[in-house]
């Protein structure tokens, strides 16, 4: 069970698992989306069902989880990905719909979809619990706030279920892909008098970013029989060996002017919220 699975990672992770043999079920909040991923992957043989679900509402969430029950007879891996994030700058100058549904989805998306897979996993004693992290999780992220500081939550979060439920065979995990080529990263939006930060970003996509397939691969071990047994594992693919061949490979792309997905990144400027004293 894979949320916000119809696109950009997610999908390539449902398309890693299907093709490891498993059944996947798919998520997202737009039925159309759902619709086109789920003939996508049956055409590819996969073993594959999909529902609409906002993962910001308990009981769609609920609904999902008893889907994927009644589709395969239970499930045994439930990856929380389905995530947003929000404009770019001072925290006050945000519109605050757009923080707030960041916490909506990041955050409730994350516990909704936890409770609802331990409710399954803790009585049989057994699966895997996947809550994906990212920049932000272990440190703060000025201009940025919203998106960082609900993956520090989800971190600190998952660690604690870990702790609660380490007696109960169920394997609860975080997981960081890194920066990934997705649509997530493919639009910025930044607070008008910070055009910079869109600038710095389309660099740091280019020198640091990656095509989500890694990712998808490890997300697999992970819920392998390789962590069997085991609870309460951070992993995190910003590693130094990979960030090294990273740069490298992309320090020398930018000498040649070779292209790459970083160019594609728009960047749209909005106006303050307020007129903010950072300025």
């Amino acid at each position: 069970m894979i949320t916000g699975s119809t696109h950009g990672l997610g999908l390539v992770v449902a398309r890693a698992y299907a093709r490891a043999g498993a059944a996947v079920v798919i998520s997202n909040h737009v039925s159309a989306d759902v619709e086109r991923a789920v003939a996508e992957l049956r055409a590819e043989g996969a073993r594959v069902a999909g529902q609409v679900c906002d993962v910001r509402d308990r009981a769609q969430v609920e609904a999902l989880a008893a889907f994927a029950d009644a589709t395969f007879g239970r499930f045994d891996i439930w990856i929380n990905n389905a995530g947003v994030t929000a404009t770019q700058g001072p925290s006050a100058d945000i519109e605050p719909e757009k923080f707030v549904r960041v916490i909506h989805t990041n955050i409730l998306g994350t516990y909704h979809g936890s409770i609802a897979a331990l409710h399954r996993f803790v009585p049989r004693g057994g699966g895997k619990l996947i809550n994906m992290v990212g920049r932000g999780d272990r440190s703060p992220q000025p201009f940025q706030n919203a998106y960082a500081s609900s993956k520090a939550w989800i971190r600190t979060f998952t660690l604690a279920l870990a702790a609660e439920y380490r007696r109960a065979g169920v394997g609860v995990f975080t997981f960081n892909p890194g920066l990934t080529y997705t649509a997530l990263t493919g639009r910025v939006e930044v607070v008008e008098g910070f055009e910079q930060r869109g600038k710095a970003f389309k660099i740091l996509v280019r020198l640091l970013g990656q095509s989500p397939d890694l990712p998808a691969r490890k997300l697999v071990w992970l819920a392998s029989a390789a962590t069997d047994g085991q609870t309460g594992k951070e992993i995190n693919l910003l590693t130094g060996p990979l960030l090294l061949r990273t740069l490298l490979r992309e320090g020398v792309g930018m000498l040649l002017h070779r292209p790459s997905p970083a160019d594609n990144i728009s960047v749209h400027v909005v106006p303050p919220a307020i007129k903010s004293h950072s300025r």
